[in-house]
């Protein structure tokens, strides 16, 4: 029989042991064969090894689309009944969802406070990394607490690792309120789509550098998040269609841009649909809707009012034809 000495003195000699990681078995942490002799690798051998990972985002992100599908949906309805869209994550996951509300306004016309983003570590957080803000649960709380969610709203919690503290805080706080919300992970597995009445989980596999999540992890979030802002916004009339007559014309591009499209969709010269424009104040819609009804500009946006903000609607005219006969193409 051991003695009592010999057991303490086995304890003192004995390794503590460990908490096994619980990162560890997370598909974002993985170890990808494929890249294992990376440094030792040639520069084209390298941007080769990339671009066929990259393609499997593609394909990942295509096997999610009937639950994009489901959340481009709620989008829509919560724009469409005077709700908001809001982006919340951390590192680059909120980066992500920051530049996706932040060009909404020139590409589409929408007020800041309709498409709006909080991030972990807050504004300063884009630029300059504050890691240790992700694991703030009461920080993703407060967060959308401050910018005072109803049940109108939707917001889309963004975690590449699907265990992201700040994300579940936000989570939990919009879904308190009432919101809808939509989680973006690349972790099938997480927990946290018990949080989100709709989960986007597209299986990337392991990054190229093991764990560097703005790799093939940050494009699927990015090419979902382009669906997620772009389908809603043609839903609701903010193109005509394919084109962008709700860009912001106030640089030398857009401005351009917005003749251009003038001029497709009227006939007009080019110097034409400039003085057209100018006498809508710039407002493409209204300048289309002046020209093909002879309306005022005051009638014109009446008339777009009343037609949901849709051209299609407010002319009657089907562009597609004309651009069809435009491009040459049948």
């Amino acid at each position: 029989m051991t003695s009592d000495s010999a057991r303490r003195r086995r304890r003192r000699t004995t390794p503590p042991s460990r908490t096994a990681s619980k990162w560890q078995g997370l598909p974002t942490e993985a170890i990808n064969t494929a890249s294992l002799a990376i440094d030792k690798a040639s520069t084209s051998d390298i941007v080769d090894l990339m671009n066929a990972e990259d393609r499997k985002v593609v394909r990942a992100v295509h096997r999610e689309r009937a639950r994009i599908a489901v959340a481009v949906d709620l989008v829509t309805e919560a724009l469409r009944g005077g709700g908001r869209l809001v982006f919340a994550g951390a590192g680059t996951s909120g980066r992500l969802g920051v530049l996706e509300a932040a060009e909404m306004l020139p590409t589409f016309g929408t007020s800041s406070k309709l498409v709006q983003a909080v991030m972990a570590g807050g504004r300063e957080a884009f630029f300059q990394s504050k890691e240790a803000q992700d694991d703030s649960y009461e920080g993703g709380v407060r967060a959308v607490a401050r910018i005072r969610p109803t049940k109108r709203d939707v917001l889309i919690g963004i975690s590449a690792s699907g265990m992201t503290p700040f994300v579940r805080g936000s989570l939990t706080r919009a879904r308190k309120a009432g919101a809808k919300t939509v989680f973006v992970t690349c972790w099938p597995g997480t927990e946290l789509q018990t949080f989100a009445d709709v989960t986007i989980a597209p299986e990337v596999g392991a990054e190229v550098i093991a764990g560097s999540t703005r790799l093939k992890a940050g494009s699927a979030t990015k090419m979902i998040l382009n669906m997620l802002t772009t389908i809603p916004m043609v839903r609701l009339g903010r193109t005509y269609g394919n084109l962008m007559v709700d860009v912001q014309a106030q640089s030398q591009k857009h401005r351009d841009r917005a003749r251009r499209i003038v001029g497709l969709v009227t006939g007009l010269e080019y110097d034409d649909a400039d003085a057209l424009l100018c006498s809508a104040r710039w407002n493409i819609k209204a300048a289309i809707v002046m020209q093909k009804t002879g309306d005022t500009y005051g009638k014109a946006t009446i008339r777009l009012k009343r037609a949901g903000g849709s051209v299609r609607v407010a002319t009657g005219e089907d562009v597609e034809p004309r651009l069809r006969r435009a491009l040459n193409v049948d």
